[in-house]
């Protein structure tokens, strides 16, 4: 798997800051308001990585993984803030890119890096349901 993968996989995966998760928690004692199934495109814009990729993830308590975490060769982290605000981590071996942006009630934009900056774009996500 690329880095370009790995991130676009990632991305898929929108996540907060930790200081977001507090306030996530407090808005929706449930588990948030951005939780369920999300489909996230990962667009290249810089570097010689994959062009783009489509995946699906889920979101629940406000934390962000795997659509099908017995289907995964690579690690997703991150969580989801009350004001939608997101950050995630996505890991395969000794890869890794990070990412931010925003969620709405319906879809979500962001960018994202891979860790050594040789790669970087875009990321957009659409949610798909509870």
């Amino acid at each position: 798997m690329t880095v370009a993968r790995l991130a676009l996989v990632g991305f898929l995966a929108l996540a907060a800051a930790p200081e977001a998760q507090a306030a996530a928690k407090k808005a929706s004692p449930g588990g948030g308001s951005f939780d369920g199934l999300w489909s996230v495109l990962i667009i290249t814009e810089k570097g010689t990585c994959d062009r783009g990729y489509r995946y699906a993830v889920r979101i629940k308590g406000g934390r962000v993984g795997h659509a099908d975490p017995s289907n995964s060769s690579f690690r997703i982290s991150g969580n989801v803030g009350g004001g939608g605000a997101t950050r995630v981590s996505v890991t395969r071996g000794e890869q890794s890119a990070n990412g931010t942006g925003r969620l709405s009630a319906s879809g979500g934009s962001g960018r994202w890096q891979s860790a050594k900056g040789e790669c970087s774009g875009i990321w957009q996500a659409e949610r798909r349901g509870s």
